[in-house]
């Protein structure tokens, strides 16, 4: 596999207008965010696999079938009689930014054990990408320490994704320790400029990425919304920064925006023999491509159904580059 995405996987329920008497219309869409970026790679041609858990009911199968019909491996899916898959409501403001409510109490995609894991699969990844709420509950956050040992063992990397979802968490100091503990093994970091200010405090990018950086990690991306992105590489043949910044587009859903750009730049550099073996010329490359991807998805509603092509993706490189 190109990339292993491991975590969650939920329902979405996206706000999508209002009945003639004034009450909110929900669209159901997958998502989740390592699921969403497992999917962004398969549709862009990587091979991309899924490990995660669903509920025994009708939205677990549709997940599953999201998933097989983008090419998606799901081998590493798992199911639970004992929780409910995860659901989450999305509401957005005028700008198309996301509020989420969350019916996740604790939810099945938390019910994923070390005993669930395909070790030959873990085994056999490029990247394993993994986000932070599978850290929220046990056995989930046991079974994410577990695979994460058995990718770095078998020479793989380690791309992680800090999501801060307060309401999921049972206080802010605990999430944060917990949100930074995974730095220390990670290869790549994807990180909001807002994420970034709540883990390491009132910090320049610069300030940040070198905080970042010497906990191991090589490759560090802080996105900037609009603005664009901040990257920073310190691996044996690249050491660079700077900011690139990103096209001008009708925002529909910001839903998957980052999971969208993890996927894009994961796909770009598992193109690579050795992913992390690339020239400053060649980085920003990537970069422009995985912020065409998440400028995408943004103009549609819903994460998983934005997800552009390879095809869409470099036409939009091409015009805007």
């Amino acid at each position: 596999m190109d990339v292993t995405a491991l975590g969650e996987i939920l329902i979405d329920f996206t706000f999508a207008g209002k009945t003639a008497d004034g009450k909110n219309i929900y669209e159901e869409n997958p998502g989740g965010a390592p699921a969403n970026c497992a999917c962004a790679v398969a549709k862009l041609g990587g091979k991309a696999a899924f490990v995660g858990m669903t509920g025994c009911d009708s939205f677990g199968e549709d997940l599953k079938n999201t998933l097989k019909d983008l090419n998606v491996e799901v081998s590493g899916m798992r199911t639970t009689d004992k929780q409910h898959t995860t659901l989450a409501f999305v509401s957005l403001d005028a700008n198309g930014e996301r509020h989420f409510s969350f019916c996740r109490n604790p939810g099945a995609d938390t019910q994923l054990s070390e005993a669930d894991l395909d070790m030959g699969l873990l085994q056999s990844t490029k990247i394993l990408h993994i986000g932070s709420l599978s850290l929220t509950d046990q056995p989930a956050k046991s079974a994410t320490l577990k695979a994460i040992d058995v990718v770095k063992k078998a020479g793989g990397l380690i791309s992680y994704d800090p999501n801060w979802r307060a309401n999921l968490w049972r206080g802010r100091s605990d999430a944060m320790s917990e949100l930074k503990s995974l730095f220390k093994y990670a290869d790549i970091v994807k990180v909001s400029d807002e994420e970034l200010a709540l883990l390491l405090g009132d910090v320049s990018c610069e300030e940040g990425a070198a905080k970042i950086h010497a906990e191991g990690v090589k490759l560090i991306m802080i996105t900037l919304g609009s603005k664009g992105v901040y990257y920073s590489a310190k691996t044996e043949g690249c050491t660079a920064s700077g900011t690139i910044s990103v096209p001008k587009v009708k925002v529909a859903d910001t839903t998957g925006a980052g999971d969208s750009f993890n996927g894009g730049l994961l796909f770009r550099l598992t193109r690579r023999e050795k992913p992390l073996n690339f020239t400053k010329e060649e980085l920003i490359k990537d970069i422009n491509f995985a912020n065409s991807v998440a400028s995408l998805c943004v103009t549609k509603r819903g994460a998983i159904p934005a997800l552009p092509t390879l095809e869409e993706t470099e036409a939009f490189v091409k015009a805007n580059y």
